[in-house]
């Protein structure tokens, strides 16, 4: 059985970003060695369309094919506490009744923590100009609040030719970075990676 996973974003209505976010995650996944166990990427859109897809694939799942959910987690998450848990409280959504523990995941707390974790590629792509003291070298990046992320960020790279923006230049960066360095620095992506590893 493979995988085929709903992500949230992808451009909403814009084809080519909608095509490139695609791309890029098939290139994070295929960078990440798992053993020929490459998921399906499914552009989610919105974060309640993303868990409307999920659910309804769940519901009716294609042949060989396992559903699998991934969104930001906007927030910090207890160690002790379930995806689903979190998920029913911050964003109201109620398991499927089908579904598992092992179908749903998060980016803690956004896929920018993602990006920022591999810090070479981060920097490697915005040059010269890219103001790295800007960019603190956190020792629990997934504590850090997506609000205190997003400005150091913005800061780091006011002074690239191509600051940071979701969209083109946060798909580029995730087909650039490497997923061990967000493995080692990123509980919750390591859980999803050794995941798809050990799927098929």
């Amino acid at each position: 059985m493979s995988a085929i996973i709903y992500i949230e974003g992808g451009g909403d209505h814009n084809e080519n970003l909608a095509t490139q976010f695609r791309r890029s995650w098939k290139k994070f996944f295929e960078a990440a060695d798992l053993q020929g166990n490459l998921p399906r990427v499914v552009r989610g859109g919105s974060r309640d369309d993303t868990f409307k897809r999920f659910a309804s694939a769940v519901r009716h799942p294609e042949p060989k094919r396992l559903p699998l959910l991934l969104v930001d987690s906007e927030d910090a998450i207890n160690a002790e506490q379930s995806v689903w848990s979190f998920l029913q409280i911050h964003d109201g959504w109620t398991k499927p009744e089908v579904a598992t523990e092992g179908q749903a995941f998060l980016m803690v707390q956004t896929m920018e923590t993602w990006l920022v974790a591999d810090r070479t590629s981060f920097q490697r792509y915005f040059g010269p100009n890219f103001n790295a003291a800007a960019l603190p070298n956190w020792q629990n990046l997934e504590a850090v609040p997506k609000r205190d992320l997003f400005e150091s960020i913005k800061k780091a790279t006011r002074q690239c030719s191509t600051p940071y923006a979701k969209g083109k230049v946060s798909f580029e960066l995730l087909a650039a970075i490497q997923p061990q360095q967000v493995s080692a620095a990123c509980p919750h992506a390591k859980r999803l990676l050794d995941h798809l590893a050990q799927a098929g």
